[in-house]
Protein backbone atom coordinates (compact mmCIF):
# COMPACT_ATOMS: atom_id res chain seq x y z
CA UNK A 1 0.00 0.00 0.00
CA UNK A 2 1.07 3.58 -0.73
CA UNK A 3 2.06 5.49 2.42
CA UNK A 4 3.39 9.02 1.54
CA UNK A 5 4.83 9.67 5.29
CA UNK A 6 6.95 6.21 5.67
CA UNK A 7 8.38 6.29 2.10
CA UNK A 8 9.58 9.79 3.17
CA UNK A 9 12.78 9.42 5.29
CA UNK A 10 13.41 13.11 5.62
CA UNK A 11 10.01 13.24 7.53
CA UNK A 12 10.99 11.39 10.60
CA UNK A 13 14.22 13.36 10.45
CA UNK A 14 12.49 16.41 11.36
CA UNK A 15 10.34 14.87 13.41
CA UNK A 16 13.13 14.07 15.86
CA UNK A 17 14.47 17.20 15.73
CA UNK A 18 16.57 18.17 19.73
CA UNK A 19 14.17 21.47 19.71
CA UNK A 20 10.89 19.18 19.36
CA UNK A 21 11.02 17.90 23.03
CA UNK A 22 11.30 21.32 24.32
CA UNK A 23 8.21 22.20 22.20
CA UNK A 24 6.06 19.10 23.43
CA UNK A 25 7.16 19.22 27.11
CA UNK A 26 5.58 23.40 26.71
CA UNK A 27 2.70 22.25 24.17
CA UNK A 28 1.76 19.51 26.87
CA UNK A 29 2.60 21.58 30.12
CA UNK A 30 4.73 18.59 31.21
CA UNK A 31 1.88 16.18 29.97
CA UNK A 32 -0.75 17.28 32.64
CA UNK A 33 -3.45 16.12 30.24
CA UNK A 34 -2.31 12.49 30.75
CA UNK A 35 -5.12 11.48 33.08
CA UNK A 36 -7.77 13.51 31.92
CA UNK A 37 -7.36 12.63 27.83
CA UNK A 38 -7.36 8.68 26.87
CA UNK A 39 -5.09 9.97 24.02
CA UNK A 40 -2.89 12.45 26.04
CA UNK A 41 0.67 11.34 26.11
CA UNK A 42 2.42 10.72 29.20
CA UNK A 43 5.53 11.66 28.16
CA UNK A 44 7.55 12.85 25.33
CA UNK A 45 8.34 9.65 23.65
CA UNK A 46 4.60 8.76 23.74
CA UNK A 47 4.02 11.85 22.36
CA UNK A 48 6.03 11.03 18.98
CA UNK A 49 4.84 8.19 19.27
CA UNK A 50 1.64 9.28 18.17
CA UNK A 51 2.01 12.16 15.92
CA UNK A 52 3.74 9.23 14.02
CA UNK A 53 1.05 7.30 14.49
CA UNK A 54 -1.22 9.92 12.72
CA UNK A 55 1.22 10.72 10.01
CA UNK A 56 0.98 7.21 9.07
CA UNK A 57 -2.49 7.42 8.69
CA UNK A 58 -2.29 10.78 6.62
CA UNK A 59 0.24 9.10 4.17
CA UNK A 60 -2.38 6.10 3.92
CA UNK A 61 -4.69 8.10 3.34
CA UNK A 62 -3.20 10.37 0.95
CA UNK A 63 -1.18 7.25 -0.84
CA UNK A 64 -4.19 5.56 -1.64
CA UNK A 65 -7.07 8.24 -1.63
CA UNK A 66 -6.00 11.90 -2.53
CA UNK A 67 -3.38 10.54 -4.61
CA UNK A 68 -5.33 8.50 -6.75
CA UNK A 69 -8.47 10.96 -6.79
CA UNK A 70 -6.33 13.92 -8.23
CA UNK A 71 -6.13 13.51 -11.85
CA UNK A 72 -10.20 13.19 -11.61
CA UNK A 73 -10.53 16.52 -9.51
CA UNK A 74 -8.54 18.32 -11.91
CA UNK A 75 -10.83 17.49 -14.93
CA UNK A 76 -14.01 17.66 -12.97
CA UNK A 77 -14.11 20.81 -10.72
CA UNK A 78 -16.44 21.66 -8.22
CA UNK A 79 -19.66 23.34 -9.74
CA UNK A 80 -22.03 25.96 -8.50
CA UNK A 81 -25.62 26.24 -8.80
CA UNK A 82 -28.19 28.45 -6.57
CA UNK A 83 -25.56 30.14 -4.96
CA UNK A 84 -23.55 27.22 -3.35
CA UNK A 85 -20.71 25.19 -4.47
CA UNK A 86 -20.54 21.65 -5.05
CA UNK A 87 -17.04 19.39 -4.64
CA UNK A 88 -15.88 17.36 -7.41
CA UNK A 89 -16.40 13.86 -6.31
CA UNK A 90 -13.24 12.88 -5.37
CA UNK A 91 -12.77 16.12 -3.42
CA UNK A 92 -15.78 14.57 -1.54
CA UNK A 93 -14.54 11.43 -0.87
CA UNK A 94 -10.87 13.29 0.18
CA UNK A 95 -13.19 15.16 2.68
CA UNK A 96 -14.91 12.25 4.10
CA UNK A 97 -11.72 10.23 4.84
CA UNK A 98 -10.18 12.98 6.72
CA UNK A 99 -12.75 13.85 8.75
CA UNK A 100 -13.23 9.60 9.47
CA UNK A 101 -9.50 9.36 10.42
CA UNK A 102 -10.02 12.39 12.55
CA UNK A 103 -7.42 14.85 10.66
CA UNK A 104 -9.13 18.51 11.49
CA UNK A 105 -8.15 20.37 13.69
CA UNK A 106 -5.05 18.74 14.44
CA UNK A 107 -3.54 21.72 16.28
CA UNK A 108 -6.70 22.88 18.41
CA UNK A 109 -6.41 21.68 22.16
CA UNK A 110 -8.32 18.43 23.86
CA UNK A 111 -10.27 20.32 25.62
CA UNK A 112 -12.02 21.56 22.22
CA UNK A 113 -12.09 18.50 20.41
CA UNK A 114 -8.72 18.62 18.98
CA UNK A 115 -5.60 16.60 19.03
CA UNK A 116 -3.03 19.10 20.59
CA UNK A 117 -0.79 18.95 17.97
CA UNK A 118 2.31 21.17 17.76
CA UNK A 119 2.61 23.34 14.18
CA UNK A 120 5.16 21.19 13.26
CA UNK A 121 3.52 18.00 12.79
CA UNK A 122 0.72 19.82 11.86
CA UNK A 123 2.76 21.12 8.89
CA UNK A 124 4.21 17.72 7.97
CA UNK A 125 0.75 16.90 7.22
CA UNK A 126 0.45 19.95 5.49
CA UNK A 127 3.50 18.74 3.24
CA UNK A 128 2.04 15.11 3.09
CA UNK A 129 -1.38 16.29 1.53
CA UNK A 130 0.35 18.66 -0.44
CA UNK A 131 2.21 15.92 -2.47
CA UNK A 132 -0.99 14.35 -2.83
CA UNK A 133 -2.71 16.76 -4.37
CA UNK A 134 -2.12 20.30 -3.83
CA UNK A 135 -5.31 21.93 -4.27
CA UNK A 136 -7.14 19.48 -1.83
CA UNK A 137 -4.25 20.91 0.46
CA UNK A 138 -6.15 24.04 0.61
CA UNK A 139 -9.43 22.89 1.88
CA UNK A 140 -8.30 20.65 4.39
CA UNK A 141 -5.34 23.44 5.47
CA UNK A 142 -7.80 25.91 6.42
CA UNK A 143 -8.40 24.42 9.27
CA UNK A 144 -5.35 26.52 10.03
CA UNK A 145 -7.90 29.30 10.42
CA UNK A 146 -9.43 27.45 13.74
CA UNK A 147 -6.17 29.29 15.11
CA UNK A 148 -6.90 32.98 14.71
CA UNK A 149 -10.08 31.87 16.62
CA UNK A 150 -8.66 30.13 19.39
CA UNK A 151 -5.52 32.89 19.93
CA UNK A 152 -8.29 36.13 19.59
CA UNK A 153 -11.67 35.19 19.74
CA UNK A 154 -13.83 35.03 22.92
CA UNK A 155 -14.23 31.64 24.97
CA UNK A 156 -17.85 31.41 23.80
CA UNK A 157 -16.38 31.92 20.70
CA UNK A 158 -14.27 29.27 20.66
CA UNK A 159 -16.73 26.94 22.80
CA UNK A 160 -19.36 27.15 19.79
CA UNK A 161 -16.91 27.31 16.40
CA UNK A 162 -13.80 25.15 16.67
CA UNK A 163 -15.37 21.94 18.03
CA UNK A 164 -17.21 22.59 14.33
CA UNK A 165 -14.20 22.30 12.92
CA UNK A 166 -12.42 19.65 14.56
CA UNK A 167 -15.46 17.64 13.92
CA UNK A 168 -14.79 18.50 9.84
CA UNK A 169 -16.39 21.71 9.51
CA UNK A 170 -14.63 23.47 6.42
CA UNK A 171 -13.42 27.41 6.69
CA UNK A 172 -12.17 29.80 4.67
CA UNK A 173 -10.89 33.51 4.96
CA UNK A 174 -12.76 36.10 3.12
CA UNK A 175 -10.10 38.87 2.74
CA UNK A 176 -9.36 40.05 -0.71
CA UNK A 177 -12.04 42.15 -2.97
CA UNK A 178 -12.10 43.04 -6.57
CA UNK A 179 -10.31 46.43 -5.83
CA UNK A 180 -8.29 44.98 -3.25
CA UNK A 181 -5.89 42.22 -3.43
CA UNK A 182 -2.70 42.58 -1.70
CA UNK A 183 -3.72 46.28 -0.48
CA UNK A 184 -5.84 45.16 1.81
CA UNK A 185 -6.24 48.33 3.50
CA UNK A 186 -8.34 49.14 0.96
CA UNK A 187 -11.08 46.40 1.56
CA UNK A 188 -14.54 48.13 1.47
CA UNK A 189 -16.95 45.02 2.83
CA UNK A 190 -19.39 46.94 5.50
CA UNK A 191 -19.98 45.77 8.11
CA UNK A 192 -23.04 47.92 10.05
CA UNK A 193 -23.72 47.18 13.79
CA UNK A 194 -27.37 46.83 14.87
CA UNK A 195 -29.53 48.95 17.81
CA UNK A 196 -29.15 45.30 19.02
CA UNK A 197 -25.47 45.21 19.24
CA UNK A 198 -25.33 42.60 16.46
CA UNK A 199 -23.52 42.92 13.33
CA UNK A 200 -24.43 42.21 9.19
CA UNK A 201 -22.10 42.21 6.71
CA UNK A 202 -22.67 43.88 3.30
CA UNK A 203 -20.71 43.96 -0.20
CA UNK A 204 -18.73 41.73 -2.01
CA UNK A 205 -15.33 39.78 -1.49
CA UNK A 206 -13.44 38.15 -4.76
CA UNK A 207 -10.59 35.27 -4.86
CA UNK A 208 -12.03 33.46 -1.78
CA UNK A 209 -10.24 29.49 -1.79
CA UNK A 210 -12.71 27.19 -0.28
CA UNK A 211 -15.73 30.35 -0.25
CA UNK A 212 -18.19 28.36 0.48
CA UNK A 213 -16.88 27.10 3.31
CA UNK A 214 -19.13 26.26 6.97
CA UNK A 215 -17.43 29.20 9.15
CA UNK A 216 -15.90 32.29 7.61
CA UNK A 217 -13.27 34.70 8.97
CA UNK A 218 -14.06 37.69 7.67
CA UNK A 219 -12.20 41.40 7.13
CA UNK A 220 -14.67 44.33 7.09
CA UNK A 221 -14.91 48.10 7.40
CA UNK A 222 -16.73 48.45 10.71
CA UNK A 223 -16.00 52.13 11.35
CA UNK A 224 -17.63 54.63 9.23
CA UNK A 225 -15.87 57.20 7.24
CA UNK A 226 -12.36 55.54 7.60
CA UNK A 227 -10.76 54.14 4.45
CA UNK A 228 -7.18 52.61 5.71
CA UNK A 229 -6.54 49.85 7.65
CA UNK A 230 -7.25 51.29 11.19
CA UNK A 231 -11.02 50.87 10.17
CA UNK A 232 -11.25 47.24 9.39
CA UNK A 233 -12.66 44.63 12.06
CA UNK A 234 -12.33 40.49 12.18
CA UNK A 235 -16.01 38.83 11.89
CA UNK A 236 -17.11 35.25 12.20
CA UNK A 237 -19.51 34.34 9.32
CA UNK A 238 -21.66 31.29 10.09
CA UNK A 239 -23.17 30.00 6.82
CA UNK A 240 -26.06 28.36 8.69
CA UNK A 241 -27.25 31.40 9.29
CA UNK A 242 -27.40 32.52 5.50
CA UNK A 243 -26.94 35.88 3.93
CA UNK A 244 -23.76 34.88 1.41
CA UNK A 245 -23.81 33.17 -2.11
CA UNK A 246 -21.30 32.35 -4.12
CA UNK A 247 -21.79 34.41 -7.60
CA UNK A 248 -19.19 32.68 -9.51
CA UNK A 249 -16.19 30.10 -9.33
CA UNK A 250 -12.92 31.31 -10.91
CA UNK A 251 -11.93 29.31 -13.48
CA UNK A 252 -8.11 28.75 -13.11
CA UNK A 253 -4.91 27.59 -13.93
CA UNK A 254 -4.47 25.17 -11.53
CA UNK A 255 -5.88 23.64 -8.23
CA UNK A 256 -8.73 23.17 -9.59
CA UNK A 257 -10.33 20.51 -7.06
CA UNK A 258 -10.24 24.16 -4.54
CA UNK A 259 -13.01 26.55 -5.18
CA UNK A 260 -11.69 30.18 -5.31
CA UNK A 261 -15.08 32.33 -5.17
CA UNK A 262 -16.68 35.44 -5.73
CA UNK A 263 -18.60 35.91 -2.45
CA UNK A 264 -22.07 38.54 -2.26
CA UNK A 265 -22.62 39.58 0.99
CA UNK A 266 -26.40 40.93 1.75
CA UNK A 267 -27.40 41.50 5.55
CA UNK A 268 -25.46 38.53 6.18
CA UNK A 269 -25.42 38.45 10.65
CA UNK A 270 -21.61 38.18 11.62
CA UNK A 271 -20.33 38.16 14.85
CA UNK A 272 -16.86 40.50 15.57
CA UNK A 273 -13.93 38.82 17.01
CA UNK A 274 -11.90 40.31 19.58
CA UNK A 275 -11.72 44.09 19.50
CA UNK A 276 -13.05 46.77 16.82
CA UNK A 277 -10.02 48.34 14.63
CA UNK A 278 -7.80 45.37 15.28
CA UNK A 279 -8.99 43.04 12.26
CA UNK A 280 -5.98 43.75 9.56
CA UNK A 281 -3.87 45.67 12.21
CA UNK A 282 -3.43 42.51 14.58
CA UNK A 283 -5.69 39.75 13.44
CA UNK A 284 -5.17 39.17 10.23
CA UNK A 285 -1.53 39.63 9.78
CA UNK A 286 -1.33 36.56 12.52
CA UNK A 287 -4.15 34.48 9.79
CA UNK A 288 -2.00 35.84 7.29
CA UNK A 289 1.53 34.38 8.93
CA UNK A 290 0.13 31.10 9.05
CA UNK A 291 -1.41 30.87 5.57
CA UNK A 292 2.17 31.75 4.57
CA UNK A 293 3.82 29.02 6.76
CA UNK A 294 0.93 26.62 5.09
CA UNK A 295 1.56 28.07 1.39
CA UNK A 296 5.38 26.73 2.14
CA UNK A 297 4.60 23.57 3.54
CA UNK A 298 2.43 23.34 0.28
CA UNK A 299 4.94 24.14 -2.49
CA UNK A 300 7.43 21.82 -0.52
CA UNK A 301 4.90 18.78 -0.80
CA UNK A 302 4.57 19.91 -4.88
CA UNK A 303 8.86 20.15 -5.13
CA UNK A 304 8.41 16.56 -3.58
CA UNK A 305 6.06 15.54 -6.05
CA UNK A 306 7.88 17.07 -9.18
CA UNK A 307 10.74 15.60 -8.17
CA UNK A 308 10.02 11.93 -7.52
CA UNK A 309 7.74 12.51 -11.16
CA UNK A 310 10.83 13.19 -12.89
CA UNK A 311 12.87 10.82 -10.75
CA UNK A 312 10.87 7.82 -12.00
CA UNK A 313 10.35 8.63 -15.72
CA UNK A 314 14.27 9.26 -15.80
CA UNK A 315 14.87 6.07 -14.82
CA UNK A 316 12.54 4.56 -16.94
CA UNK A 317 13.23 6.57 -20.13
CA UNK A 318 15.60 5.36 -22.67
CA UNK A 319 16.89 6.62 -25.44
CA UNK A 320 20.10 6.11 -27.48
CA UNK A 321 20.43 2.58 -26.06
CA UNK A 322 20.27 3.97 -21.99
CA UNK A 323 18.04 5.34 -19.25
CA UNK A 324 18.35 9.46 -19.86
CA UNK A 325 19.47 9.73 -16.27
CA UNK A 326 22.34 8.02 -16.98
CA UNK A 327 23.03 11.38 -18.72
CA UNK A 328 24.84 13.89 -16.50
CA UNK A 329 22.70 16.83 -18.17
CA UNK A 330 19.99 14.52 -16.70
CA UNK A 331 21.82 13.27 -13.54
CA UNK A 332 22.48 16.93 -13.12
CA UNK A 333 18.73 18.15 -13.03
CA UNK A 334 17.80 15.72 -10.80
CA UNK A 335 20.58 16.62 -8.50
CA UNK A 336 19.66 20.21 -8.52
CA UNK A 337 15.55 19.21 -7.74
CA UNK A 338 16.75 17.31 -4.77
CA UNK A 339 18.66 20.02 -3.64
CA UNK A 340 15.93 22.61 -3.87
CA UNK A 341 13.81 20.02 -1.83
CA UNK A 342 15.95 19.29 0.73
CA UNK A 343 17.03 22.82 1.66
CA UNK A 344 13.20 24.72 1.70
CA UNK A 345 11.99 21.26 3.97
CA UNK A 346 14.97 22.59 6.04
CA UNK A 347 13.60 26.10 5.98
CA UNK A 348 10.22 25.49 6.73
CA UNK A 349 10.77 22.66 8.83
CA UNK A 350 13.15 25.31 11.31
CA UNK A 351 10.20 27.87 10.62
CA UNK A 352 7.74 25.57 12.08
CA UNK A 353 9.99 24.98 15.35
CA UNK A 354 10.40 28.53 15.81
CA UNK A 355 6.75 29.45 15.51
CA UNK A 356 6.04 26.66 17.85
CA UNK A 357 8.38 28.03 20.31
CA UNK A 358 6.79 31.62 20.22
CA UNK A 359 3.39 30.63 20.30
CA UNK A 360 3.07 28.25 23.13
CA UNK A 361 4.44 30.92 25.05
CA UNK A 362 1.91 33.24 24.13
CA UNK A 363 -0.83 30.39 24.81
CA UNK A 364 1.02 29.42 28.41
CA UNK A 365 0.41 33.97 29.13
CA UNK A 366 -3.03 33.07 29.10
CA UNK A 367 -3.08 31.14 31.74
CA UNK A 368 0.10 32.23 33.58
CA UNK A 369 2.59 35.24 34.24
CA UNK A 370 5.68 34.02 32.38
CA UNK A 371 9.15 34.17 33.84
CA UNK A 372 11.68 36.92 32.46
CA UNK A 373 13.61 34.02 30.91
CA UNK A 374 10.18 32.76 29.59
CA UNK A 375 9.73 36.07 28.16
CA UNK A 376 12.85 36.91 26.56
CA UNK A 377 12.70 33.09 24.78
CA UNK A 378 9.71 33.83 23.72
CA UNK A 379 10.04 37.10 22.40
CA UNK A 380 13.10 35.93 20.51
CA UNK A 381 11.74 33.30 19.24
CA UNK A 382 8.31 35.73 18.21
CA UNK A 383 11.05 37.58 15.94
CA UNK A 384 12.59 34.38 13.99
CA UNK A 385 9.37 33.06 13.08
CA UNK A 386 8.95 36.86 11.77
CA UNK A 387 11.98 36.57 9.92
CA UNK A 388 11.52 33.13 8.69
CA UNK A 389 8.49 33.40 7.40
CA UNK A 390 8.26 35.58 4.54
CA UNK A 391 11.64 33.23 3.23
CA UNK A 392 10.13 30.06 3.97
CA UNK A 393 6.72 31.30 1.87
CA UNK A 394 9.02 33.24 -0.67
CA UNK A 395 11.91 30.54 -1.33
CA UNK A 396 10.05 27.45 -1.25
CA UNK A 397 7.28 28.97 -3.20
CA UNK A 398 10.14 30.02 -6.05
CA UNK A 399 11.63 26.74 -5.76
CA UNK A 400 8.35 24.82 -5.97
CA UNK A 401 7.87 26.58 -9.10
CA UNK A 402 11.91 25.61 -10.57
CA UNK A 403 11.05 21.63 -9.54
CA UNK A 404 7.88 21.85 -11.81
CA UNK A 405 9.70 23.42 -14.81
CA UNK A 406 12.29 20.84 -14.63
CA UNK A 407 10.03 17.94 -13.97
CA UNK A 408 8.27 18.59 -17.40
CA UNK A 409 11.96 19.16 -18.79
CA UNK A 410 13.18 15.78 -17.76
CA UNK A 411 9.87 14.43 -19.43
CA UNK A 412 10.52 16.26 -22.63
CA UNK A 413 7.76 16.76 -25.07
CA UNK A 414 5.69 13.71 -22.91
CA UNK A 415 5.79 16.56 -19.90
CA UNK A 416 3.72 18.87 -22.15
CA UNK A 417 0.89 16.52 -22.37
CA UNK A 418 -1.89 15.70 -20.20
CA UNK A 419 -0.94 12.14 -20.39
CA UNK A 420 1.51 12.95 -17.09
CA UNK A 421 1.10 14.00 -13.75
CA UNK A 422 3.93 17.10 -14.22
CA UNK A 423 1.95 19.14 -16.64
CA UNK A 424 -0.94 19.72 -13.40
CA UNK A 425 2.15 19.94 -10.91
CA UNK A 426 3.57 22.97 -13.25
CA UNK A 427 -0.18 24.40 -13.41
CA UNK A 428 -0.27 24.00 -9.19
CA UNK A 429 2.53 25.37 -8.36
CA UNK A 430 2.26 28.22 -10.37
CA UNK A 431 -0.20 30.05 -7.61
CA UNK A 432 2.38 29.12 -4.72
CA UNK A 433 4.18 31.90 -5.61
CA UNK A 434 1.54 34.87 -5.86
CA UNK A 435 -1.10 33.88 -3.16
CA UNK A 436 -1.02 34.97 0.33
CA UNK A 437 1.58 37.77 -0.55
CA UNK A 438 3.46 37.57 -3.97
CA UNK A 439 7.09 36.99 -3.39
CA UNK A 440 7.75 40.39 -4.22
CA UNK A 441 5.31 41.32 -0.78
CA UNK A 442 7.45 38.49 1.01
CA UNK A 443 10.52 40.78 0.24
CA UNK A 444 9.24 43.44 2.07
CA UNK A 445 8.48 41.40 4.89
CA UNK A 446 12.07 40.21 4.90
CA UNK A 447 14.46 42.88 3.74
CA UNK A 448 13.69 44.62 7.28
CA UNK A 449 15.29 41.43 9.07
CA UNK A 450 17.93 42.06 6.69
CA UNK A 451 18.76 45.77 7.66
CA UNK A 452 18.15 45.18 11.01
CA UNK A 453 20.73 42.10 11.43
CA UNK A 454 18.36 39.11 12.22
CA UNK A 455 19.49 37.19 9.22
CA UNK A 456 23.19 37.89 10.19
CA UNK A 457 22.78 37.59 13.80
CA UNK A 458 21.37 33.96 13.17
CA UNK A 459 23.82 33.03 10.66
CA UNK A 460 27.11 34.09 12.67
CA UNK A 461 24.96 31.57 15.93
CA UNK A 462 25.39 28.87 12.98
CA UNK A 463 29.09 29.86 11.95
CA UNK A 464 30.07 28.97 15.99
CA UNK A 465 28.93 25.43 15.44
CA UNK A 466 31.06 22.65 15.37
CA UNK A 467 30.54 20.92 12.00
CA UNK A 468 31.50 17.17 11.20
CA UNK A 469 35.50 17.06 9.56
CA UNK A 470 34.28 16.08 5.89
CA UNK A 471 32.50 19.07 5.77
CA UNK A 472 34.24 21.90 6.64
CA UNK A 473 34.82 22.67 3.13
CA UNK A 474 31.50 23.27 2.88
CA UNK A 475 31.15 25.38 5.64
CA UNK A 476 34.26 27.19 4.46
CA UNK A 477 32.13 28.33 0.86
CA UNK A 478 29.50 29.19 3.58
CA UNK A 479 31.39 31.84 5.50
CA UNK A 480 32.50 32.92 2.27
CA UNK A 481 29.63 33.32 1.17
CA UNK A 482 28.83 35.63 4.12
CA UNK A 483 31.24 37.60 3.95
CA UNK A 484 29.48 38.61 0.68
CA UNK A 485 26.28 39.32 2.11
CA UNK A 486 27.35 41.51 4.58
CA UNK A 487 29.36 43.68 2.36
CA UNK A 488 26.32 43.85 0.37
CA UNK A 489 24.35 44.82 2.61
CA UNK A 490 26.81 47.32 3.76
CA UNK A 491 26.78 48.94 0.42
CA UNK A 492 23.14 48.78 0.43
CA UNK A 493 22.53 50.26 3.30
CA UNK A 494 25.16 53.29 2.65
CA UNK A 495 23.05 54.42 -0.08
CA UNK A 496 20.67 56.99 1.07
CA UNK A 497 18.32 56.53 -1.79
CA UNK A 498 14.90 54.39 -1.02
CA UNK A 499 14.56 53.53 -4.70
CA UNK A 500 17.56 52.01 -4.86
CA UNK A 501 17.57 50.06 -1.95
CA UNK A 502 14.04 48.63 -3.37
CA UNK A 503 15.37 47.19 -6.38
CA UNK A 504 18.21 45.83 -4.43
CA UNK A 505 15.97 43.91 -1.47
CA UNK A 506 15.22 40.79 -3.95
CA UNK A 507 18.99 40.32 -4.43
CA UNK A 508 19.29 40.68 -0.67
CA UNK A 509 16.91 38.61 0.67
CA UNK A 510 18.15 35.59 -1.53
CA UNK A 511 21.23 36.20 -0.32
CA UNK A 512 20.45 35.39 2.95
CA UNK A 513 18.31 32.75 2.05
CA UNK A 514 20.50 30.56 0.62
CA UNK A 515 22.88 30.96 2.76
CA UNK A 516 20.57 29.89 6.10
CA UNK A 517 19.33 26.92 4.20
CA UNK A 518 22.99 25.87 3.47
CA UNK A 519 23.85 26.16 7.19
CA UNK A 520 20.39 24.37 7.98
CA UNK A 521 21.15 21.53 5.82
CA UNK A 522 24.97 21.17 7.34
CA UNK A 523 23.12 20.93 10.88
CA UNK A 524 20.84 17.92 8.95
CA UNK A 525 23.65 16.43 7.38
CA UNK A 526 25.50 16.05 11.34
CA UNK A 527 22.81 14.51 12.75
CA UNK A 528 22.41 12.56 8.90
CA UNK A 529 24.85 11.74 6.25
CA UNK A 530 21.89 11.50 3.61
CA UNK A 531 21.74 15.08 3.33
CA UNK A 532 25.07 15.56 2.48
CA UNK A 533 24.83 15.43 -1.32
CA UNK A 534 22.24 17.39 -0.92
CA UNK A 535 24.38 20.06 1.23
CA UNK A 536 27.40 19.76 -1.30
CA UNK A 537 25.27 20.29 -4.20
CA UNK A 538 22.96 23.05 -2.89
CA UNK A 539 25.79 25.10 -1.34
CA UNK A 540 27.57 25.48 -4.72
CA UNK A 541 23.99 26.75 -6.21
CA UNK A 542 24.23 29.01 -3.51
CA UNK A 543 27.50 30.15 -4.16
CA UNK A 544 26.89 30.94 -7.68
CA UNK A 545 23.55 32.35 -6.63
CA UNK A 546 25.28 34.88 -3.86
CA UNK A 547 28.35 35.72 -6.58
CA UNK A 548 25.66 37.05 -9.01
CA UNK A 549 23.80 39.46 -6.24
CA UNK A 550 26.89 40.35 -5.06
CA UNK A 551 28.63 41.68 -8.22
CA UNK A 552 25.47 43.06 -9.56
CA UNK A 553 25.16 45.28 -6.50
CA UNK A 554 29.36 45.48 -5.99
CA UNK A 555 28.89 46.95 -9.85
CA UNK A 556 25.51 49.36 -9.78
CA UNK A 557 25.86 52.26 -9.91
CA UNK A 558 22.92 54.94 -8.13
CA UNK A 559 22.94 56.65 -11.03
CA UNK A 560 22.28 53.57 -13.29
CA UNK A 561 18.82 53.49 -11.30
CA UNK A 562 16.51 55.20 -13.78
CA UNK A 563 17.05 52.26 -16.29
CA UNK A 564 15.57 50.03 -14.37
CA UNK A 565 12.26 52.13 -13.56
CA UNK A 566 9.17 52.44 -15.56
CA UNK A 567 9.25 55.50 -17.40
CA UNK A 568 6.89 56.94 -20.15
Amino acid sequence: MANFYTDNPELKHYLSHPMMERIVELKERNYADAGKYDYAPLDYADAIDSYDKVLEIVGEICGEIIAPNAEGVDHEGPTVADGHVTYADGTQRNLDACRKAGLMGMAMPRRLGGLNFPITPYIMAADIVSRADAGFENLWGLQDCAETIYEFADEEQKQKYIPRVCAGETMSMDLTEPDAGSDLQSVMLKATQKEDGSWVLNGVKRFITNGDSDIHLVLARSEEGTHDGRGLSMFIYDKRNGGVTVRRIENKMGIKGSPTCELVYRNAPAELVGSRRMGLIKYVMALMNGARLGIAAQSVGLSEQAYREALQYAKERKQFGKAIIEFPAVAEILRDMKARLDATRALLYACSRYVDMYKVYDDIAKERKLTVDEKKEGKSYSRLADAFTPLAKGMSSEFANANAYDCIQIHGGSGFMKDYACERIYRDARITSIYEGTTQLQVVAAIRHVTTGTYLDWIKSQEALECLPEDQAVKEKLQYMTQQYAAAVETVTGVDNTKYQDLMARRLVEMAGYIIMGYLLLDDTRRNSQFRTSLNVFVNMGMAKVAEHSSFIANFQPEQLADYLYQE
